[in-house]
C-alpha cells in the first residue's frame, strides 16, 4: 500500500504539467524519500518477523541503519522545506513567484540531500572501529543505532555523541523551525482583518501539520520517555516501529485526499487518458 500510494502520487506529479510548481517539487521528493525509506525498512522486517530469520550479516546491518535514518533525516528536512514554502506563501503573497522558484527549492532539497549523506554516513561508519565481544542481539525492530553501538566492549564516547548530535539535527532542529514558522504565520494572519482569508491561509498548512505530527512526534515522544524513564522494549518497538512505517503509508493519502490541485490533476489525467483511448 505504501509503494502503490507513494506511486501513485509521485507519477500524477510528474505527468500532469501543473504539478510542476515548487510546492510539489517538495511533495514528490516527500513522495520519494517514503518509497524509499519504505522499501529501506519493511521487506527485512517482513523477512524476519514472518520467516524467523533473526540474523543479519554485520555488513548489511550497517547499510540497513545507513539507508533506513538517511531517508527518515531526508524527510524530516523536507518537512521544513514544507514550512519554508508556506511561510512565504502566507507572509510574502506578493513576492512568493519571487523568493519561491523551482531553482532555489531544488537547491535547499539537493543541500539536504548531501548534508544528510555526509551526517549519516559518519554515524554509521564510526561503528566500525567498535568491538562486540559480548552479546549480538539487538534489542530493536531493525539496526538501530543506540541499541547497536551500546552492546560493544570497548569506548562508545564518539558513539553517543554523534548519536545526540544526528538526533538534534534530525528532530530538535527541524521541529524548532517548523514551530518557528507556525508562530510567524499565525503572527501574520492575526493581522489580516478577514476571517475567510485566514481560514483558507490555514487550510493549506493543514495537510503540512497533518505530516509532522504523524512524523516526528510519535518518534520524539518514545526518545524522550526512554532518557527519562524506563520503558518496556516490546512498547518502544512497537511505537518506533509505527513512527517509522505508518507516515510514509498516510503521507500520500493525506495530499491525495486533502488537497484540491492533486485531486483536480487526477481527474483531468483519467480524462485525457479515457478520451485517448476512446479515439
Amino acid at each position: 500500500m505504501t509503494v502503490l500510494g507513494n506511486g501513485f502520487l509521485l507519477s500524477v506529479i510528474y505527468l500532469v504539467k501543473t504539478l510542476h510548481t515548487p510546492r510539489y517539487i517538495i511533495v514528490f521528493n516527500l513522495a520519494l524519500t517514503d518509497l524509499c525509506g519504505s522499501t529501506a525498512l519493511i521487506p527485512k522486517l517482513l523477512d524476519t518477523f514472518l520467516f524467523e530469520r533473526r540474523y543479519i550479516v554485520y555488513e548489511a546491518c550497517l547499510s540497513y541503519m545507513f539507508f533506513v535514518f538517511f531517508f527518515g533525516s531526508i524527510q524530516s528536512w523536507t518537512l521544513v522545506t514544507m514550512a519554508y514554502d508556506r511561510l512565504i506563501a502566507i507572509c510574502f503573497p506578493l513576492r512568493y513567484n519571487v523568493i519561491v522558484t523551482k531553482k532555489s527549492i531544488i537547491t535547499i532539497l539537493m543541500c539536504s540531500w548531501i548534508s544528510m549523506l555526509m551526517v549519516i554516513a559518519v554515524l554509521v561508519s564510526l561503528l566500525e572501529r567498535l568491538s562486540f565481544c559480548g552479546s549480538i542481539v539487538i534489542q530493536s525492530f531493525f539496526c538501530d543505532h543506540g541499541p547497536t553501538f551500546r552492546l560493544a566492549c570497548n569506548d562508545t564516547f564518539l558513539n553517543t555523541v554523534m548519536a545526540y548530535f544526528t538526533f538534534t539535527l534530525v528532530i530538535c532542529i527541524p521541529l524548532v523551525l517548523i514551530g518557528a514558522t507556525y508562530v510567524c504565520i499565525s503572527i501574520a494572519l492575526s493581522r489580516t482583518a478577514s476571517r475567510e482569508e485566514r481560514l483558507k491561509a490555514m487550510r493549506t498548512c493543514t495537510s503540512h501539520l497533518i505530516l509532522v505530527a504523524l512524523s516526528v512526534i510519535p518518534y520524539l515522544g518514545t526518545n524522550v520517555i526512554v532518557k527519562i524513564t524506563d520503558i518496556d522494549p516490546n512498547m518502544r518497538i512497537l511505537n518506533s516501529s509505527l513512527s517509522h512505517i505508518c507516515p510514509s503509508l498516510l503521507n500520500p493519502i493525506i495530499y491525495a485526499l486533502k488537497t484540491e490541485e492533486v485531486i483536480n490533476a487526477f481527474k483531468r489525467l483519467f480524462k485525457i487518458k479515457r478520451t485517448i483511448v476512446s479515439n
